[in-house]
């Protein structure tokens, strides 16, 4: 039997692009306030996305992913137990957002 990781994009550089790429990944574990700055670099990043498929679809327990805190990203699998592709859930969301824009 083979165990695999469960791959969310077709994409897997995804993470060569993205903003914090030359930031030291510790500044990404942090706890209370820390973790709003830390947020704010996300929002501007243009894999921020892929980013936070990729820990939800990952559960990746620890520290800042496409700017949700490790709390907000439990929470978040908790309300929607039943998603098998959270890039496709926010590809979708993305979408809807530039449409009403």
């Amino acid at each position: 039997m083979t165990i695999t990781s469960r791959a969310v994009t077709s994409d897997s550089d995804w993470a060569t692009r993205g903003l914090c790429r030359e930031m030291d990944p510790d500044g990404f574990f942090v706890q209370g306030a820390d973790q709003q700055r830390v947020k704010s670099l996300c929002q501007a990043c243009p894999v921020r996305v892929e980013c936070l498929a990729d820990a939800l679809d990952n559960r990746i327990e620890f520290g800042v992913w496409g700017g949700m805190t490790e709390r907000e990203r439990r929470r978040l699998l908790r309300e929607h137990p039943d998603v098998e592709s959270w890039l496709a859930v926010l590809d979708r969301a993305r979408e809807r957002t530039r449409r009403a824009c």
